[in-house]
């Protein structure tokens, strides 16, 4: 890989991050929504990065590795719907419920890993499968909102020390320790050997298989914490949260936006939340403008296509 392509990757969190504020501050001066510029409309823009901040940190892992996950949609509806089901309003059933709900998403990642690692099935169509099986029994069963949190419970979405929220602290927290994992583990480092050249990490004595079932693990637990996360926020589940906020799709472009390589090896945090906070200024800037809801999804689709095509030119890159 030539020099020039590996200064561009390792600036482009950096750009990125440069790029989304200035379309968020031009939206905000074009518009004469000051108030979006004050401290209020900052801590309003970093609330819309947690739902899918929290599932791309996830999704990170696993593409680093050389997999995907297309369950964590279905996972995440299924996680707010347990969530509020058992709690049915009563603090008492929090711990339980949120129990139940990290164990369930351990088990998905656990199933999905084997199903890739062991039986040699495609990630896309391993995970695609396991959301199915999710998404149809969340369907058959539940078609409305079910059950409710708890008051207590709702501080996790809308409780805050100070001006800063809580679920944004817990955000930025994961991803820095997410980022420690990446750099002063050893399962990290087998992330990106095995993400890298899967071959050669069996060769170095690397279990690439523990590695791709220990990163669908971390993923699915991530998009267990996405859906307990907008449970408390709706104060209920519902079968479609998931499906519609399109978090499996979105969590893999904002990832390969940020800098990773789809093919895995290569990438890290920082440039996957600088892609969830240009998510988030779209959001942001298309309220401003008044903008609706279809042109906004236009926007997002040319945006996954400009992402992909950014990956060719860098996987050219890292072949040559």
């Amino acid at each position: 890989m030539s020099a020039t392509a590996v200064s561009l990757r390792a600036r482009a969190p950096l750009l990125l991050f440069v790029g989304a504020a200035a379309l968020y501050v031009g939206a905000a001066l074009w518009t004469r929504s000051f108030n979006q510029l004050d401290a209020s409309g900052l801590v309003g823009l970093a609330q819309r990065m947690v739902g899918l901040g929290v599932v791309a940190l996830g999704q990170t892992l696993v593409i680093l590795c050389g997999s995907i996950d297309l369950s964590v949609g279905s996972l995440i509806s299924t996680a707010a719907v347990i969530a509020s089901f058992v709690m049915r309003g009563e603090p008492s059933m929090m711990l339980p419920a949120v129990v139940l709900v990290l164990a369930l998403s351990a088990a998905v990642g656990v199933v999905n890993g084997l199903a890739i690692s062991r039986l040699n099935v495609s990630p896309l169509i391993a995970t695609l499968g396991s959301g199915l099986v999710m998404q149809g029994v969340l369907s058959a069963n539940f078609n409305d909102f079910t059950g409710s949190v708890p008051p207590a419970f709702g501080a996790v979405a809308y409780g805050a020390l100070g001006v800063l929220p809580w679920s944004v602290i817990a955000l930025f927290a994961l991803a820095a320790a997410t980022a420690w994992l990446l750099a002063a583990t050893r399962f990290g480092a087998h992330l990106y050997a095995v993400g890298g050249n899967a071959a050669g990490a069996r060769l170095a004595g690397i279990r690439t298989d523990r590695v791709t079932i220990g990163a669908h693990v971390l993923c699915s637990l991530f998009a267990g914490l996405a859906g307990l996360y907008l449970a408390s926020r709706l104060r209920s589940g519902a079968p479609w949260i998931g499906r519609d906020g399109v978090y499996d799709l979105e969590s893999i472009a904002v990832v390969v936006i940020g800098g990773t390589l789809l093919a895995g090896g290569r990438g890290g945090v920082a440039g996957t939340i600088a892609g969830v906070l240009l998510f988030a200024v779209i959001d942001a800037a298309f309220n401003m403008l008044g903008v609706p809801a279809f042109p906004k999804q236009i926007i997002r689709g040319a945006i996954v296509i400009a992402a992909v095509a950014a990956y060719s030119v860098r996987q050219k890159g890292h072949v040559a």
